[in-house]
């Protein structure tokens, strides 16, 4: 019989469960409020405490909270946002949805994160904010192009979909006092099923990042239910994030320390297989820092594409995070030459990363991928 390893590609979309989620689903579901209710406020609550900061603002979505937050910000039409190529493309969906443009630009090809230098190259009179993405969950760091960035009054959204409990220095990202998006989605380093949430910096922006979430409407649910009006006092989405998801995040953040150890044991075991490996080179994670969702690798000399194909053939699942954005024909209006992104666009893959994932996994994939360099290599 042969052998269905855990890597194979059924497991990828999987989330990681520790045995609550259903209970407290069906609690949630008993309560009756599926919209925002008290299940919502007390996951920001936790969430907030967990971070080290006075708000979070919880949202359907990580790309929900990319758009909230950049019009939080005030992003709009004939504004420009600099924001790296290489990253999935809800990015740059949020930026256009504010009616901005986005402006492309490069990254550091060991960590595929943006550096100062990039965003101060790139800075221009009508750029407006600038998003860095923790690419891998690595915290970005732009203190060196604050003083230019705030003197400008261009605001740090930092896209931190994948860098849930990472950390800058002595503070979890999130805690760095600019704007911070995160995600929830279902292979996050804590999964609400789907969800988001926007970590701003002021009780102001937390208002207005909670109207625009909610349709624009001042009174909370719980006024609302005590009148008979209510005021919408300028543009808002239904965004909310549902009891029944924040529920779920509520018995993932109980167990996160444990998120914490297996991913980045999971991560080590990678990098200790890897070493060695020709024609493959590890993407830097600051593992000390980060709790990684991936793990990637590049791989040299154009293989990328036939390895690829070899070890999805070999049941491993691998992926890759991501095809550049500026390359793509929605957003090819804003295309300008980014060759270190172009570069990784044809290298990057990433590896079978869950926390279904043993160390012995990680070797048997990096074993198969020692295979198919090998074999590409002998042609």
């Amino acid at each position: 019989m042969t052998r269905i390893a855990s890597p194979n590609v059924a497991r990828n979309a999987r989330p990681y469960l520790y045995g609550g989620e259903e209970a407290a689903i069906a609690s949630a579901l008993s309560a009756g409020q599926y919209n925002h209710g008290a299940v919502t406020e007390e996951f920001e609550q936790r969430v907030a405490g967990f971070l080290g900061v006075p708000e979070v603002v919880a949202v359907a979505s990580g790309t929900a909270a990319l758009h909230v937050a950049l019009l939080a910000a005030g992003v709009g039409p004939g504004h420009e946002v600099l924001v790296p190529s290489f990253t999935f493309c809800a990015t740059v969906q949020a930026i256009i949805a504010t009616g901005a443009r986005p402006r492309f630009i490069e990254v550091n090809p060991g960590t595929c994160c943006v550096e100062p230098a990039a965003v101060l190259d790139a800075l221009k009179p009508d750029t407006r904010a600038v998003m860095p993405v923790l690419y891998g969950g690595r915290a970005v760091d732009l203190t060196p192009a604050r003083p230019a960035l705030d003197g400008q009054g261009v605001t740090v959204v930092e896209d931190a979909a994948q860098a849930f409990g990472s950390w800058q220095g002595e503070r979890r990202v999130g805690a760095t006092g600019v704007v911070t998006c995160f995600s929830f989605g279902p292979v996050k380093n804590l999964t609400c099923g789907l969800g988001g949430a926007i970590v701003p910096r002021t009780p102001l922006e937390a208002d207005t990042c909670r109207r625009l979430r909610g349709l624009g409407i001042i009174e909370s649910a719980a006024r609302r239910a005590e009148t008979t009006t209510y005021t919408v006092d300028g543009f808002g989405m239904r965004v909310q994030m549902s009891p029944l998801n924040a529920a779920v995040g509520l018995v993932q953040l109980d167990h996160f320390a444990d998120a914490e150890d297996r991913r980045r044991s999971l991560w080590r075991a990678y990098a200790v297989a890897l070493d060695g490996v020709d024609g493959a080179v590890l993407v830097d994670a600051d593992i000390e820092r980060t709790v990684p969702p991936m793990c990637a690798v590049r791989v040299l000399d154009g293989r990328r594409d036939a390895v690829f194909r070899t070890l999805r053939n070999r049941g491993i699942g691998v992926g890759v995070h991501y095809p550049p954005n500026h390359t793509q024909p929605a957003f090819s209006a804003w295309h300008r030459p980014l060759p270190v992104t172009e570069r990784l666009g044809r290298e990057i893959i990433t590896l079978p990363f869950h926390q279904h994932l043993t160390e012995a996994d990680a070797g048997h994939v990096v074993g198969e991928l020692r295979r198919a360099l090998t074999a590409g290599a002998g042609r």
